[in-house]
């Protein structure tokens, strides 16, 4: 990893944050065995079939840390990491963050544009890919973009049918050696606090995703505080339906939250409503996280089957914005609390209390989770506005770095000179320190808590030859909260369907999230002065012509 590329805290904030016990100096993989300690012999992880206890899971997570090394990946290395929530992810993850070795966090939709461009960016040294997930074949994808990288990059595979030129997960798990013995090698190469733990991604408005590296300092601040305020515990049953790799259910609090808790980890591939409602049956699951657009799945479907949901205590709804009503409704819907909760990849953390009034459970998102966070509201010329007025949220702290990875003209843009991160999002702060979401400035499509850029989209479908010039715009949609709408202007004579923009899209590599959903020709697409598709008056043409799709 290119260190040069990382923007520090400044010296003199990161001496406060030590002072103030905010960053302990301590590294993440040190955790496991902490809890193992406390916790041994209780179930920390289920995944499918496999129940792990606090011991085992120390255990397997120090051979494939050990297995990693062994394999030649070494402290500072990063690696693609593309796993379906099970058991895997979660030892994955932690023998990652023992070793040394940076995870990338990808998404199982991700494909070749995606791996590719952020593999080449952080100089990627490995893969780990399923073989295959939902009848597709990750163990090709991931040679394919292993061949086109600039380094050598191993593809190591977590299933049973690993091919000759990969290395098999489980394999690497199942090396031999004396415990303690190996639990000293470990701890005596064990990462820096200020090292890198995890890369996440960011919802960006250019291009790929953008990089956010976490440290093992900030990092383990964000877990603490979230678990505390979200009253995480020994008793606390955590049900992961959301894409793991997200921060949301991996560390906001999440998979981390509730294992430094003692709590168990419940890994659920789907967020379909009968598997996750069997399994809060089964497992008396009491906490989970998900987006707008999947509560109400749920809540359409409690109805219908009802189910035994009565050790559930509390859904953490976050993502997208969610509106009082729906707010209002969860609760009795599902028998349970609604925590809301607002944040980023690139740091602040917001959660309404779990006994606040339900003017605030339903009305804000919450505040943040440190004393140290630092919010500011400013207009259209970066001044300050008055408490109670609506502007763009700017925001600095402990868990919120400086930067993202290796982008300083980006970093020119999203942060000002004196630290702020610019989150794009439009809020108002209450009397009381809550936020309101209220809309927001970036040009992001929120599909059912997907960040999709809508200059990648116009980018990549500006290739096609057909396409003079596109703009794409977000479609309100009651499911999902937006959909991907294209505005394109067509050259003299070609056609264009959907259908053709999907299939360039797909061959290109796009994960399958971010395809455009709705088309519409137009002879000539507005312009505002400076001469940008007028995406105020494009969203004002789909407000008068609904879309009419069966």
């Amino acid at each position: 990893m290119n260190t040069e590329a990382l923007v520090p805290w400044p010296a003199d904030l990161a001496h406060a944050y030590r002072v103030a016990g905010c960053w302990r100096g301590r590294s993440l993989g040190s955790g496991p065995w902490e809890w193992a300690e406390q916790w041994g012999d209780r179930v920390a992880v289920v995944g499918g079939d496999r129940r792990l206890t606090f011991r085992e899971l120390a255990m397997l997570t120090d051979r494939l840390a050990e297995g990693f090394g062994a394999v030649g990946l070494v402290r500072g290395d990063t690696v693609l990491v593309q796993l379906p929530n099970g058991w895997e992810f979660v030892v994955t993850t932690l023998a990652c963050l023992r070793a040394g070795v940076v995870p990338v966090m990808m998404l199982p939709p991700h494909r070749e544009y995606e791996l590719a461009s952020i593999g080449r960016h952080v100089d990627a040294k490995a893969l780990i890919v399923p073989d295959d997930w939902r009848g597709y074949d990750h163990q090709e994808l991931a040679l394919r973009v292993a061949a086109t990288l600039p380094s050598p990059a191993k593809v190591i595979v977590a299933g049973e049918n690993v091919r000759s030129e990969c290395l098999g997960l489980r394999e690497l798990m199942s090396r031999s050696g004396q415990v303690d013995a190996r639990r000293r090698r470990l701890d005596a190469v064990s990462p820096d606090a200020s090292d890198v733990a995890v890369f996440l991604l960011s919802g960006g408005t250019t291009g790929v995703p953008k990089v956010i590296g976490r440290t093992h300092d900030d990092y383990d601040y964000n877990i603490r505080r979230s678990a505390a305020v979200c009253g995480f515990g020994p008793d606390t049953v955590y049900l992961a339906v959301l894409p793991a790799g997200h921060n949301f259910p991996l560390a906001s609090p999440g998979i981390l939250g509730a294992l430094s808790a003692g709590g168990r980890v419940v890994m659920l591939p789907s967020p379909r409503s009968e598997t996750v409602f069997a399994t809060i049956a089964a497992e008396r699951v009491t906490v989970t996280s998900a987006v707008p657009a999947i509560v109400l799945r749920w809540m359409e479907e409690v109805s219908v089957t009802g189910p035994d949901l009565s050790s559930l205590r509390i859904v953490h709804v976050g993502g997208s914005v969610l509106s009082p009503e729906v707010a209002a409704r969860i609760g009795p819907a599902l028998g349970c609390r609604v925590q809301q909760v607002y944040g980023m990849a690139e740091g602040l953390l917001c959660y309404t209390p779990i006994d606040a009034p339900d003017e605030v459970t339903h009305r804000t998102q919450g505040a943040p989770i440190s004393p140290y966070d630092e919010l500011l509201v400013v207009d259209r010329d970066g001044r300050a506005v008055p408490r109670g007025r609506i502007g763009e949220l700017l925001t600095r702290g402990p868990y919120t770095p400086r930067g993202y990875f290796g982008v300083p003209e980006q970093n020119a843009l999203s942060y000002t000179e004196d630290g702020w991160y610019r989150t794009g999002d439009l809020v108002r702060i209450t009397p009381e320190g809550n936020i309101v979401v209220c809309g927001r400035v970036k040009d992001l499509i929120n599909r059912a808590g997907e960040k999709i850029s809508a200059g990648e989209i116009e980018t990549l479908v500006q290739e096609m030859p057909a396409i003079i010039e596109a703009a794409a715009v977000a479609m309100p949609d009651p499911q999902v909260g937006e959909r991907v709408c294209l505005f394109v202007r067509a050259r003299p004579g070609r056609t264009l369907t959907l259908d053709d923009v999907a299939e360039a899209l797909t061959a290109r590599g796009v994960a399958a999230f971010k395809i455009p959903e709705r088309l519409e020709l137009l002879d000539d697409l507005p312009h505002t002065p400076v001469g940008k598709p007028d995406k105020a008056a494009l969203r004002g043409l789909l407000a008068a012509k609904p879309d009419t799709r069966s």
